[in-house]
């Protein structure tokens, strides 16, 4: 089998896990870090060396950094607590968000539970590259909104947006800004201390890391207040209680740690082999890239993900000929409904174009002999799918 849906969750590293064992086995470090006692005190230490090493990869301070369950709980922590410690529902005015119509589900649907509460959002349409502007995100401003959340990456197509840019045009304007970087952190450079975000959500398993863990950046200087979305102990600075799971902590630290020491030599593979794969399959008639090209500044992509539209295919016909290549058809999130991917539809293509689609996904493992091999198999079983198929292949303009 060869993987290639890295952007869907990414293997254990070794050293990760070799970081994580002692907290995992029966003779080794079981103590709660809320506890104050000896094996307390030494879960402790290690949960505070791991959010360290968390907030050295995106440039933050340590006391920034929430743990909680993964990406779509920090999604939820930030969207949520933002609104509902400005007085939400009771207060009308905290009421507006501004978010795009291709985030991941568990912002929209975030979104979208609380506009059933009285909340008002505004979803902005991606440019056909699947970027959201900074101008769009201005022009959508006003009086009562309260946040923007905007992706960096796009988990499907690669997109990246200009929140290098975008950033200090809101911090002027008052308003919040949280962006879930859970495609970003590791494969683009983030530097908090320059760039005036408020929130951020992280992934651990995004990353090399285990599963069940992540991590929110809440800003302190400027301190960006959240109501807190679980109660108990008041653990995390009062903004997620529960006991942490230390082994997961750690792993996560361990993965950002690496990340970081790793970024340009991962970056560099990634990209090597994102482009290799263009190459090899950029000739059949008629296959369409989805998202930015990475042709020149204004087309910024992210270095690992690669989106096609093979048109002239049916698209389950396609990933079910293709048993021995680990691909998706877009987020993991979404793969169980069968509708076409809302992102490709948002950028303008049809039903037809979004099932017929694969995002290939690179990693530290990929090699170029799997992409040459992919390549190969793919143009054969395009080509055989069409033979079958009664329909021409339409004229697409990439």
């Amino acid at each position: 089998m060869i993987y290639l849906d890295y952007a869907a969750t990414t293997p254990l590293d070794e050293r990760v896990f070799d970081a994580m064992l002692p907290y995992l086995k029966p003779d080794g470090f079981h103590g709660n870090p809320a506890s104050t006692h000896g094996p307390g005190f030494k879960a402790r230490a290690a949960v505070e060396k791991a959010r360290a090493q968390v907030a050295g990869l995106i440039g933050a301070d340590a006391a920034e950094i929430v743990w909680t369950s993964g990406a779509t709980e920090s999604n939820n922590l930030a969207i949520k607590g933002a609104l509902e410690f400005r007085g939400f529902p009771k207060n009308a005015k905290a009421a507006h968000i501004v978010t795009s119509r291709i985030e991941h589900k568990c912002v929209l649907d975030t979104c979208r539970h609380l506009e059933t509460l009285g909340a008002r959002v505004t979803y902005l349409k991606p440019d056909a590259l699947g970027r959201v502007t900074p101008e769009a995100v201005m022009a959508a401003i006003t009086p009562d909104t309260v946040l923007v959340s905007l992706m960096w990456v796009n988990n499907e197509i690669g997109a990246v947006n200009d929140i290098e840019r975008l950033a200090p045009r809101l911090r002027e304007r008052g308003v919040m800004l949280h962006v879930d970087a859970a495609q970003a952190a590791g494969k683009l450079a983030i530097d908090l201390k320059a760039v005036p975000i408020d929130l951020l959500s992280l992934s651990a398993h995004k990353l090399y890391g285990p599963k069940g863990v992540g991590a929110l950046f809440v800003r302190r200087k400027p301190r960006a207040r959240l109501a807190p979305q679980m109660h108990g102990g008041g653990h995390e600075q009062g903004m997620r209680s529960g006991t942490l799971a230390t082994h997961q902590v750690v792993g996560m630290g361990a993965a950002c740690a690496l990340a970081m020491q790793q970024f340009d030599a991962d970056v560099a593979h990634w990209r090597g082999l994102r482009d290799a794969l263009w190459a090899g399959l950029r000739d059949i008639p008629g296959v369409l890239r989805n998202g930015p090209d990475g042709g020149d500044g204004e087309h910024r992509v992210a270095p690992h993900v690669l989106n096609l539209s093979f048109p002239g295919v049916e698209g389950e016909a396609l990933r079910a000929s293709l048993p021995a290549i680990a691909v998706s058809s877009g987020s993991a999130c979404s793969s169980a409904t069968a509708e076409p991917s809302y992102v490709l539809r948002a950028l303008g293509r049809d039903d037809e174009l979004a099932n017929a689609s694969l995002r290939f996904s690179v990693g530290r493992a990929t090699t170029l002999a799997q992409i040459e091999q992919v390549a190969k198999t793919v143009i054969a079983q395009v080509a055989w799918l069409r033979e079958l198929s009664p329909l021409p292949v339409p004229a697409v303009t990439r």
